[in-house]
């Protein structure tokens, strides 16, 4: 470059900043005219920003963007406004967590431009739960002026407001945004305070419009919008798309996330020009698609095809997106159990291939549901006529592709023909639940179901949300079981998992069917599945968790919740069932005590049938893990299992092996009764989730009590080994180049070595461990379900033929699968399965609900030492009657009936009876009045009830269905355990005889 060239640039760059100088002062006195004051106001910590903007205001036409500040916490940028611009911006920060934002623009052209001004200002300082909770228990000082003054603005604004709970919430807030706080205006932060407070007490979801005042005299609508636990990822850039998609243009946008110590809550404020959306009156088409969008973003990915292909295209809506979404969740479950064919993304080409067959199937499902439709049947059967000549005929021309599709699509026509009740109409869903009839599962091939129990379940509810499935399946009216939720952590895991959830969830609710043979409700069990696909943080892991669990929780209140005429209460909810149906539920697998206690006070107050009865292993109930109450049967059924195999539990020397580590309930429980009560037993075997501990001679007594109930295996003391014994660990590693090593203490003669075990080392020894050592006795108390099957079974003998345990006390649900018990007693091991031997969990949480029901709470803490007393007891009698009725009966059978068979066999025997009793109960109600029968209630209690007339008479008032089953179930259990078959025959000949000659005389 020349003297002279150079000259005339730097010449043309002073007369650029001379001339940005001159115009500097004008563009803030235009920003001061055209800027909301709250811009000021949120900004008055930003001066070098403002004077930024002020300089380069005018070359915001040659410049996409222009960046005010960037640094690690907080991003300002200056556009022009116009649509998809915060868009733009959203997708490059969706990686990031957004802990306030800021979006305005200006009310008139910037300056020889025809375009707005947008302001963008995002924080990126997102608090910890564990910090906010700590501080929420600790003093925090909090300017007097700032406190006074936000209570009076919410007094004068939000009276409804729960003062009590005013300090906590500010303190909250504060913690989480001093500056929001010490910035805004107070009538700002009462509105955030409210706003929160809102979504609190309305489920976690809350959206609002009101009149505001603008710039000038102009007016504007105020459109507040808040979640609880909302997504973790993309949640503004999804309420933006939803704006953007119904034509309502944001003028401002202030949006908070903040901690209450456990999840987060989204708070958003957005102002509109009235004169562009009038959104106040909640009665427009404009205000109902605004609610209904918003609110399913807690059902619907913005990743998911259904998003990308159809949503933002414009193809059908939110809503009806995420019901294809659960059309297709449901086929995949349904049918890729038994065939791999049917794989997830199989399912998903053939309803994605297909977006007007998807909108039709969404018609049709409509067309039955929705409450404002009148004469509904009229429109619905022309269209399903169509709908099912349609599928019947699918043609594309490619045989193999039309007839797999063609089971796919009805599939769906059946889930849409056989769901009796759903909450796809109330607004405030956070996930969707859909009451099915099981008949459905005959008119399915039977290559779909020929791999299921033959037993067909008395109702089927299906979940879907936006991070996961879930499947609720009982075996009778009044039915209960647990809730456990599978994690997945990767795409593969998740499909995996969902190919057999169906199944899995079929196969545990009928083995507690038949586990719960002791108590008045049948069986039942509810496993939903978490999709945690790339979430690494466990505190991540945990909203997502709680947020599925909560919304689950609420879908199923949504179907269930009815008057005692049996009508729902919603009356968004049509109902083809019409009958109240009382469900329980109880903690299993990734169910914290934190979500138990929100799933009963939520029963509560939504005024479910059963309150907090809802769940079991509460504070107000019997706490399985504190009071080892399934461990109590396990460990009896072992007693008498040793016995007979002519060891004395309490004096002779045995071996053990266990899956289950000592932190968990069963396995932990398991360990420590063995432990207290037997003084030469050897625990010789421990695998959990951490690695794997063996020892030869049996576990240091003292080092397993020292970690028992409170840490899992990985937590013993290598020192305490006996020398041939190791621990392995599944969560220590470490690279080696491109390897993963995990980490193996051995106990030597010479002292503990530290070896590393490559991958496949590690799960070949891992997986082998419960097949291979060997002990008198395996109680498998944790693991996956058919850990062993009809592959693996004979990797449980040894090359002399002789199996590595003489005897299985199932601590686990469907621990072994049927061929292989079957194998397994045949090659000679005695297997006591699970619905016998791990019952004892579930009848204590049966007499925890009649307890909930018939004492206060302040009754039951007063009570609990005595009534937990006598739950423990009846557990005892329970597990002894049934372990020596069925040593009792392998003996008069002479080995010709193995043992898991003859537990099936009392199983259905008092199943079938109880079935029996409680219909004709049902259709003889005067009957339990009989002094006889009331006489039968009170014995199935536990003595604090039965023998205090003080309860006599609240008992008397429990749900008539809860009277006609107790009853029920007590002559059932009484006349298998301890009846005469013989007797009770003649005894019935008899009385027919004695009556029928009686009368003909």
């Amino acid at each position: 470059m020349s003297f002279t060239s150079e000259s005339l640039m730097m010449t043309e760059i002073e007369n650029s900043i001379d001339n940005n100088l001159t115009t500097a002062k004008s563009n803030l006195e235009w920003l001061q005219q055209q800027m909301h004051p709250y811009f000021f106001i949120t900004m008055k910590k930003e001066p070098e920003a403002i004077g930024i903007l002020a300089t380069i205001l005018n070359s915001l036409d040659a410049n996409k963007r222009r960046i005010l500040a960037d640094t690690d916490n907080k991003l300002i940028l200056a556009r022009l406004s116009q649509p998809g611009t915060l868009y733009d911006t959203l997708r490059t920060l969706r990686e990031r967590d957004i802990s306030f934002a800021h979006i305005t623009q200006s009310y008139a052209p910037v300056p020889g431009l025809d375009k707005m001004l947008e302001i963008q200002r995002f924080e990126f300082d997102r608090k910890k739960d564990q910090d906010i909770a700590e501080g929420l228990v600790s003093d925090v000082a909090i300017p007097d002026t700032i406190r006074e003054g936000v209570l009076d603005a919410l007094k004068e604004n939000y009276p409804d407001f729960d003062y009590d709970d005013y300090d906590c919430c500010l303190k909250m807030l504060w913690l989480n945004n001093q500056s929001y706080v010490e910035n805004s205006p107070l009538r700002r932060v009462a509105q955030i305070l409210w706003l929160y407070y809102q979504s609190k007490v309305r489920g976690g979801i809350h959206l609002d419009v009101e009149d505001s005042k603008g710039m000038g005299n102009s007016v504007e609508t105020r459109i507040m919008f808040a979640v609880a636990n909302p997504p973790q990822r993309d949640f503004l850039l999804q309420i933006m798309e939803v704006f953007n998609r119904l034509g309502i243009g944001i003028k401002r946008t202030y949006c908070l996330t903040i901690s209450n110590g456990r999840h987060p809550y989204f708070l958003g404020t957005f102002y509109v020009r009235k004169k562009e959306a009038d959104l106040a009156d909640n009665k427009t088409e404009q205000f109902s698609q605004l609610q209904q969008e918003l609110f399913n973003t807690q059902l619907l990915q913005t990743r998911s095809q259904a998003y990308q292909d159809f949503v933002t295209q414009n193809v059908m809506s939110g809503e009806d997106a995420s019901l294809v979404n659960a059309f297709i969740a449901f086929c995949h479950t349904n049918l890729a159990h038994s065939s791999d064919r049917y794989d997830f993304e199989g399912v998903e080409r053939a309803f994605y291939s297909h977006p007007d067959l998807c909108l039709q199937l969404v018609e049709l499902f409509r067309a039955r549901f929705d409450p404002n439709l009148e004469d509904r049947d009229a429109i619905y059967q022309p269209l399903l006529a169509k709908l099912t000549h349609l599928v019947e005929h699918y043609n594309t021309g490619h045989k193999r592709v039309d007839a797999y599709r063609k089971n796919i699509f009805q599939c769906c026509l059946l889930f849409i023909r056989y769901t009796l009740k759903t909450n796809f109409y109330v607004l405030t869903k956070q996930a969707l639940a859909f009451r099915i009839d099981p008949a459905y599962l005959e008119e399915l091939k039977d290559c779909f179901t020929n791999d299921l129990p033959v037993d067909r379940p008395f109702r089927i509810t299906f979940f879907f949300g936006r991070y996961g499935v879930g499947y609720h399946m009982g075996f009778s009216d009044i039915a209960r079981g647990g809730w456990r939720t599978l994690i997945t952590n990767g795409r593969d895991d998740y499909v995996t998992c969902a190919n057999t959830m169906f199944k899995e969830t079929y196969v545990l609710a009928h083995t507690q069917h038949l586990k719960n043979k002791d108590i008045y409700e049948g069986g039942s069990k509810l496993v939903a599945l978490l999709n945690a696909v790339s979430v690494q943080d466990p505190q991540l892991v945990n909203q997502r968790l709680y947020k599925l669990q909560y919304a689950f929780a609420s879908a199923f209140l949504d179907i269930f919740c009815s008057d005692e005429q049996g009508q729902i209460k919603d009356p968004q909810v049509v109902d083809y069932y019409g009958e109240e149906e009382a469900i329980e539920l109880g903690p299993d697998e990734n169910m914290h005590d934190v979500m138990i206690e929100a799933i009963a006070t939520l029963a509560v107050k939504r005024q479910y049938m059963l309150g907090i009865g809802i769940m079991s292993g509460k504070k107000v109930g019997i706490n399985h893990k504190e009071f080892g109450v399934t461990s109590a049967g396990v460990v009896k059924f072992a007693e008498v299992t040793l016995e007979q195999l002519g060891i004395n539990y309490l004096q002779d020397e045995f071996f053990v092996k266990m899956t289950g580590g000592p932190a968990g309930d069963v396995a932990g429980n398991a360990m420590r009764l063995l432990l207290d009560h037997c003084p030469k037993v050897r625990i010789n075997l421990i695998l959990d989730g951490t690695g794997a501990f063996y020892d030869p001679q049996g576990g240091d007594r003292d080092e397993l009590s020292r970690i028992l109930l409170k840490q899992d295996i990985e937590a013993y003391d290598p020192e305490k080994l006996h020398v041939g014994g190791y621990l392995i660990y599944r969560g220590q590693r470490r690279k080696e180049g491109l390897k993963e090593l995990y980490r193996k203490m051995i106990r030597t003669e010479s002292g503990v070595e530290e070896q590393w075990l490559s991958v496949d080392e590690f799960y070949s020894e891992f997986n082998s461990l419960p097949f291979t050592v060997k002990a008198d006795l395996f109680i498998p108390g944790g693991g996956r379900p058919e850990t062993i099957d009809v592959d693996n079974w004979k990797s449980f003998f040894g090359t002399d033929g002789a199996p590595s345990a003489k005897a299985i006390v199932e601590g686990a649900n469907s621990f072994i699968s049927p061929d292989a018990r079957v194998a397994l007693q045949q090659s000679g091991v005695v297997i006591i399965r699970d619905a016998s031997a791990n019952k004892c969990g579930v009848i204590s949480s049966s007499y925890e609900i009649i307890a909930n029901l018939v004492m206060s709470e302040e009754e039951f803490i007063a009570n609990k030492t005595a009534y937990v007393a006598d739950v423990l007891a009846i557990l005892e009698k329970r597990a002894e009657d049934e372990v020596h009725l069925i040593f009792k009966r392998y003996e008069e059978a002479k080995g010709q009936k193995r043992y898991t068979e003859i537990s099936d066999d009392i199983s259905h025997e008092i199943n079938q009876q109880y079935a029996s009793l409680f219909d004709y109960f049902r259709n003889n109600p005067t009957v339990c009045s009989d002094p006889l029968f009331k006489q039968a209630i009170f014995t199935h209690l536990p003595p604090l009830l039965s023998d205090n007339p003080e309860y006599h008479e609240r008992i008397e008032k429990l749900p008539v269905k809860y009277l006609y089953a107790i009853l029920a179930v007590e002559i059932a259990t009484s006349m298998v355990y301890h009846g005469d078959k013989d007797g009770d025959v003649l005894w019935l000949l008899k009385g027919h005889l004695s009556r029928l000659y009686n009368r003909a005389a």
